[in-house]
């Protein structure tokens, strides 16, 4: 189910009519990159939880099946939300990517993982482990509202969305 990467410019060039109609979108550039993949596409999982990462972990730990697990952490900076041991179950669970609307921490070991990791900052304190959080929902980042079962297509140029599966 994984999808072959595109590059984010050539698909937007190619696209300039679902750029009019709004069935691809551009995320605003705040995200950092990390891990080892730079480049990683695939169908939204989407979350949404604040400073509790229990719902991330609980996601991560099953198969990715080549999915984009896309967390709205709500912008917070006072915690971080996924760390190196989820990024780790994500790679060996195969997980294409995951974009975190929040902070992250364990850089280190995360840029050793073979996954794409997108989030606004790292931080070192841990989140609560509450398990609050909302599965499945339309969440809104950089400007953009993301629904579950979309497609996400990123690199270094930017992160797209997009109604449905792109060629080029």
């Amino acid at each position: 189910m994984a999808a072959l990467p595109l590059a984010t410019a050539e698909v937007c060039d190619a696209n300039a009519h679902l750029i009019q109609n709004g069935e691809l979108r551009a995320l605003q550039p705040v995200f950092q990159i990390y891990g080892r993949r730079q480049v990683f596409a695939g169908p939204i999982v989407t979350l949404k939880v604040f400073e509790d990462n229990v719902l991330v972990r609980e996601f991560l730990e099953e198969k990715g099946n080549g999915r984009v697990l896309v967390v709205d952490g709500g912008g917070s900076m006072r915690c971080a939300i996924l760390g190196g041991n989820p990024v780790q179950q994500a790679q060996n669970n195969g997980w294409a990517g995951i974009v975190v609307n929040g902070c992250i921490r364990d850089v280190d070991e995360i840029n050793g993982c073979d996954i794409g990791v997108r989030a606004l900052a790292s931080h070192p304190m841990k989140a609560n482990k509450k398990g609050f959080g909302e599965k499945h929902v339309p969440v809104n980042i950089a400007g953009t509202r993301i629904c579950d079962g979309e497609w996400l297509y990123a690199d270094s140029d930017g992160i797209l969305v997009s109604r449905m599966e792109l060629t080029v």
